[in-house]
């Protein structure tokens, strides 16, 4: 009987040292978030443990390592450390497909277990910019559409017309465990968008930097000359140099140069070279209208340069010719102003008009004031004769 008592004497205290170590916590983890194709370590700890062994399992609750035994045969996993306080395991090249919660276990009675969840984020592919044809015609409506893939989560898709950032139309579609971006930009283009690179940035936790790819434009357009010259004021043994800039894409060429209407009448003297024409020892001959023109398969456009040569030591105009030609006094202006002058005179020639039409025949001499009112023409020259006697009597003489 003493025996016995002191038997469970013995089981009670083994028990309660037990309650007292291991029984009374739980495993100790962290979550871990490591980038697709990476390395995650999965680590458990306790803080005091009697010999009770440490288990860690994945998401569909099959075990990985009983103690330091492998029971997955899965070659990314791997044992790392493993004693009475500590389980720490590695997986390899991790895939979407390892994320979850991985479950602890410590194989108490009962058994006690802890919670560590595995975030795999998902690298996103390089980006793809497509719906651009290179060239685009001035006018055209384009689309341009960047793709990417496999990000977890959702990717970030910036865009960039040069260094300005400008908003594009963006949708999500999830495949699988990782989502598909994809932004798009629409806009008509014009000359202003030739040689313009609009940029997709990709941006994604999983990155250090974002991913980029640009697209840079080219757009074709009608030409547009215009004529600079060397000379302001054009004198009389001078050269003068004209140069045809063109702008076009593709570039407009051949330049032709020609004079009033024809060919240049003195090929010695006027020097045609590429997109310049220069006239040597200039002369009242030289006088006259000169034109360049150059086409591409969008157009053809033309400009003119008046040429005024002025004797050798003649001052000359305060101003180019050619530019008060292009910024001379504005005709509508002007037309319109004269027209309500017009009007204005009009309309005063009608009011006087009118006005002496209704006062006719009121105003009369000072002889025939009082001879309206006579009863006949005798009595008419009597009242006038005696008005004009009245008057003389008023008048005053000095001596």
């Amino acid at each position: 009987m003493i025996v016995k008592q002191h038997l469970i004497f013995i089981l009670y205290s083994l028990c309660a040292h037990v309650f007292k170590g291991s029984q009374g916590q739980f495993p100790i983890t962290q979550n871990v978030t490591v980038v697709e194709g990476a390395t995650a370590n999965m680590t458990c700890r306790v803080d005091y443990n009697d010999n009770t062994s440490l288990q860690w399992s994945n998401p569909a609750q099959q075990t990985l390592f009983f103690g330091d035994k492998k029971a997955l045969r899965d070659h990314r996993i791997e044992l790392v450390r493993a004693s009475w306080q500590e389980l720490t395991i590695r997986i390899s090249d991790v895939s979407l497909s390892d994320e979850g919660q991985y479950t602890c276990s410590l194989f108490t009675m009962p058994v006690k277990t802890t919670k560590a969840f595995l975030t795999v984020l998902g690298v996103p592919g390089r980006p793809e910019i497509t719906g651009f044809t290179k060239p685009a015609m001035e006018g055209d409506v384009i689309t341009l559409t960047c793709t990417t893939t496999g990000s977890k989560p959702a990717a970030n898709i910036r865009w960039f017309r040069n260094d300005k950032e400008v908003q594009g139309s963006t949708k999500v579609n999830a495949t699988g465990k990782s989502f598909t971006v994809r932004s798009s930009l629409q806009f008509q283009v014009d000359r202003q968008d030739d040689g313009v690179a609009y940029t997709c940035s990709v941006e994604h936790v999983s990155l250090t930097n974002p991913y980029m790819t640009t697209e840079v434009l080219e757009v074709h357009y009608a030409p547009h000359l215009e004529i600079t010259h060397s000379l302001i004021i054009p004198q009389e043994g001078q050269y003068l140099k004209l140069e045809c800039v063109s702008i076009g894409n593709p570039i407009p060429e051949p330049v032709l140069w020609s004079k009033d209407g024809g060919e240049l009448p003195d090929i010695e003297r006027m020097i045609v070279e590429g997109r310049e024409l220069t006239i040597t020892t200039l002369n009242k001959t030289d006088n006259g209208t000169y034109r360049c023109e150059a086409s591409n398969h969008l157009g053809t456009s033309s400009a003119e340069y008046i040429l005024f040569v002025y004797a050798k030591d003649f001052p000359g105009p305060t101003t180019d010719p050619n530019a008060l030609g292009q910024h001379g006094p504005d005709h509508a202006l002007i037309g319109g102003v004269v027209a309500v002058v017009v009007f204005i005179t009009l309309c005063l020639i009608i009011v006087l008009g009118r006005y002496l039409a209704r006062h006719k025949g009121t105003y009369l001499t000072h002889e025939a004031k009082g001879a309206e009112d006579a009863p006949d023409a005798d009595t008419a020259i009597i009242n006038a004769e005696g008005n004009h006697v009245h008057a003389e009597e008023k008048k005053e003489y000095f001596i």
